[in-house]
C-alpha cells in the first residue's frame, strides 16, 4: 500500500462537519473532490476542493439573503450530486439544520415531514417534483422559500405562480467572495435531523449533532482503513443515513474523491467508467449481481458451472487461511489458474480497483457473502442504525467474520440486554426524536444506552452476531417460534422471487406473500404454459405446486416446523410509492397485510395445500 498515504482530519480539528469540510479545502485546495455526469455537457465533470468551496461560499451569500436563523430548518430534496454537498455545507456553515428527504417519497410524506420540523427552505430537484409536491404543501405553511436547481421553463411557470419559488440560477448570487468559516461554533448542537424508514406507523425524525457524525466517521476509520488516492462511488441515497456519514462526511475527513453514480440502472456501466477503490453498498445490490451470475451460469456448460463453484471453494479456503482459521491446503495452489479464468472476470464487473466493499443497512446472506469473498471481493460486512449515526460495527478486512457484522467502532459500547437485545452506547447516539420524547424515552435509557430492537450475542473476539428481532417473531398457534427475516431471506435466494413475506401470527401453520420477479417470470410462466400477462396466471394450481417445492428446498435448512405450507402470488411489486415499502426497501408488514387481508384468510380457511 506504499502507493496510498493517510490524510485524516481529527474530530478535534474539524469541530463541526461545516469547520471540516473548511478544513479539508485548506488542505487539499486544488486536488479532484467530486466527480459526476453533467447531462448539458454528457460527460462527466469533476471538481476541485476550491471549486467546491467558491460554489459553497455562493450558497452560503443566498441563504443569509433568506433572514434564517441559527437553528431554523432547511429541507434537501436532490438526488446525489454535487449541489447536495454545496447546500448541505453552506446550511451547516450557518448554524442552520439539514433535513434531507428521499426523492422518491410520497408528496404526503414529505408533507409531513416539512411540517413536522417547521421546514422554512426547501431546495428540490426540478419542477416536475415540486408540482407534486406543492398540492401537500399549503401556502399558509411554514416553508417560506423553494429553490429548483434544474431550471427550465417548466420551473419558471412554476416560479410566477408561487411567489416562494425562485431558480437557482438567478437565486444564486455570481460569486459569493470567500467561504464563510465559524470560529466559535458548538460541535454538540444540532446539525441534522434524519427521518427513519418507518415500517411500522409515521417515520421519526433522528436527531444528530455535528460531534456525534463526526466521532462515528472517524472511529470507523480506525476499522477501514481510507487513503486520500481513493475513489469512492456513491450511489445510495444521501437521504439514508449510511451514505450521510459513510460516502459524504468520511470521504472528506480522509480527502478520498467521491463519483456520483448516474443512476441505479446504470450502476453496472459506471462502476466501469468510475473503477472505485471503495464502495459503500446495502445487500439488495450484491444479491442482484450474484443472482444475474447465476442466470448467466445457466446457459453455460456444466464444465463451465463447475469452474465457477471450484473458484469459490478454493477461494473461500484461501480466505478462511488468511484470517487464521484454517490452515494452507495444496488446493490453494489452483487459485492463479482460478483467478485468471474466473475471479478476475467478476472483479472486472465492480471495476477491477475495489480495495473495499462494504454491505450494510440489512443482513447479507451468508450464501452470498461466501460466493463474493471467494471470488475475491474484499467484502466486509457493517452494522448501525440511523440513531446512532449509523455506524455501531464492522469488519475489519484483516479480522472478517463474515458471519458477524463486525467489532463495536472505537469508542462504542455494546452490551447484552433483556431478551438477547443489543444495546448501544457511545458518541454516535442521537440527541433523541424530533418532537417526541415518549418515543426517545422508549429508546434511550437513563443512562444513554440506545435499544436497538435486535437480538444479538458477542463473540469470544468481541465479533457482534446478530440473531434476531425483538419485534419480528412470529408464533404459532401450537407455540412455535419463528423468526420471519431469516425464512424471508432464505426465500428471496430465488431469482423467481423478488418480495416474500411470511406469515403464521397465532395461525396453525405458516404461509406467504409473494412478489414474483418479472423478470424470470415469463420463462416459467412459458414451461408452465401460461399466459405471462394474464392476470389470473400467477393463482395457477401448477404454479403453486411449483413454487411450494422451490421454498422447500430453500428451507431445507431450516426446523420442519418452518414449513411454508401456501402461498399467494402476485405481479404487482410492494413500492414506496403504494405504502407497502419503505425508501429502503423494507417491507411495511402491516400496510401489506391489510392489503392483502382476504388472500390471507383464504390461505387459512381453504387449508394447507401440503
Amino acid at each position: 500500500m506504499s502507493q496510498f498515504h493517510e490524510d485524516l482530519i481529527s474530530v478535534d480539528e474539524a469541530r463541526t462537519l461545516d469547520g471540516l469540510f473548511a478544513r479539508r479545502v485548506h488542505r487539499s485546495g486544488p486536488l479532484p473532490a467530486y466527480t459526476h455526469y453533467s447531462r448539458s455537457r454528457r460527460d462527466w465533470v469533476t471538481h476541485t476542493w476550491d471549486e467546491m468551496a467558491a460554489a459553497v461560499a455562493r450558497w452560503q451569500q443566498a441563504l443569509l439573503g433568506e433572514a434564517l436563523l441559527p437553528g431554523d430548518r432547511v429541507a434537501v430534496q436532490l438526488r446525489n450530486c454535487p449541489e447536495w454537498v454545496m447546500f448541505d455545507q453552506a446550511a451547516l456553515s450557518l448554524g442552520l439544520v439539514t433535513v434531507p428527504l428521499y426523492t422518491d417519497d410520497r408528496p404526503d410524506n414529505i408533507a409531513y415531514i416539512l411540517g413536522e420540523t417547521a421546514v422554512q427552505l426547501l431546495v428540490v430537484q426540478d419542477a416536475g417534483r415540486w408540482r407534486r409536491l406543492a398540492p401537500a404543501v399549503p401556502d399558509h405553511g411554514g416553508l417560506r422559500r423553494v429553490v429548483i436547481i434544474d431550471g427550465d421553463a417548466d420551473a419558471a411557470r412554476s416560479a410566477s405562480d408561487d411567489e416562494r419559488v425562485r431558480l437557482a440560477g438567478t437565486w444564486l448570487p455570481a460569486s459569493g467572495g470567500a467561504l464563510r468559516v465559524r470560529r466559535d461554533a458548538d460541535p454538540q448542537a444540532l446539525a441534522t435531523i434524519m427521518y427513519t424508514s418507518g415500517t411500522t406507523g409515521r417515520p421519526k425524525g433522528v436527531m444528530l449533532s455535528h460531534h456525534s457524525i463526526l466521532a462515528v466517521a472517524h472511529a470507523a476509520l480506525t476499522l477501514i482503513d481510507c487513503y486520500a488516492q481513493d475513489l469512492f462511488l456513491s450511489f445510495l441515497p444521501l437521504s439514508h443515513a449510511l451514505e450521510r456519514t459513510g460516502g459524504y462526511y468520511l470521504p472528506v475527513m480522509a480527502g478520498a474523491r467521491v463519483a456520483y453514480a448516474r443512476s441505479v440502472t446504470q450502476l453496472a456501466e459506471d462502476l466501469q467508467r468510475i473503477r472505485p477503490s471503495v464502495l459503500i453498498a446495502v445487500p439488495r445490490v450484491f444479491e442482484r449481481v450474484y443472482g444475474r451470475l447465476n442466470d448467466r451460469l445457466e446457459t453455460q456448460s456444466l464444465w463451465v458451472r463447475r469452474l465457477f463453484r471450484l473458484a469459490i471453494a478454493v477461494g473461500w479456503a484461501r480466505f478462511e487461511h488468511r484470517q487464521g482459521r484454517a490452515g494452507w491446503r495444496p488446493g490453494h495452489m489452483l487459485w492463479p489458474l482460478l483467478d485468471r479464468l474466473v475471479a478476475a472476470k467478476v472483479a472486472a464487473g465492480f471495476g477491477g480497483h475495489l480495495r473495499v466493499a462494504v454491505s450494510g443497512g440489512a443482513p447479507l446472506s451468508a450464501e452470498i457473502a461466501r460466493a463474493f469473498i471467494g471470488l475475491g471481493l474484499p467484502l466486509v460486512q457493517g452494522y448501525g442504525l440511523t440513531e446512532a449515526s449509523p455506524v455501531v460495527s464492522v469488519n475489519p478486512l484483516e479480522d472478517n467474520e463474515p458471519a458477524s457484522v463486525g467489532k463495536p467502532i472505537r469508542g462504542t459500547r455494546v452490551r447484552i440486554g433483556d431478551q438477547g437485545e443489543l444495546l448501544v452506547q457511545g458518541p454516535g447516539v442521537m440527541l433523541g426524536y424530533w418532537n417526541d420524547h415518549a418515543a426517545t424515552a422508549a429508546v434511550v435509557t437513563a443512562d444513554g444506552w440506545l435499544r436497538t430492537g435486535d437480538q444479538a450475542r458477542i463473540g469470544e473476539r468481541g465479533h457482534i452476531y446478530i440473531t434476531g428481532r425483538l419485534k419480528d417473531v412470529l408464533v404459532l398457534s401450537n407455540g412455535e417460534k419463528i423468526a420471519p427475516a431469516d425464512l424471508e431471506g432464505a426465500i428471496a435466494m430465488d431469482p423467481l422471487f423478488a418480495q416474500v413475506l411470511v406469515i403464521g401470527e397465532g395461525r396453525p401453520y405458516l404461509t406467504a406473500l409473494i412478489v414474483l420477479d418479472g423478470e424470470h417470470w415469463p420463462a416459467v410462466a412459458q414451461v408452465l404454459g401460461l399466459d405471462p400477462l394474464d392476470p389470473a396466471s400467477p393463482q395457477d394450481e401448477r404454479l403453486h405446486a411449483l413454487v411450494l417445492r422451490r421454498i422447500r428446498d430453500a428451507l431445507r435448512g431450516f426446523p420442519g416446523y418452518a414449513k411454508v405450507r401456501r402461498v399467494h402470488l402476485t405481479l404487482e411489486p410492494w413500492t414506496s410509492e403504494d405504502g407497502l415499502a419503505t425508501l429502503t426497501f423494507k417491507i411495511r408488514r402491516p400496510q401489506v397485510l391489510a392489503r392483502y387481508a382476504d388472500a390471507v384468510e383464504s390461505m387459512y380457511t381453504d387449508g394447507p395445500a401440503g
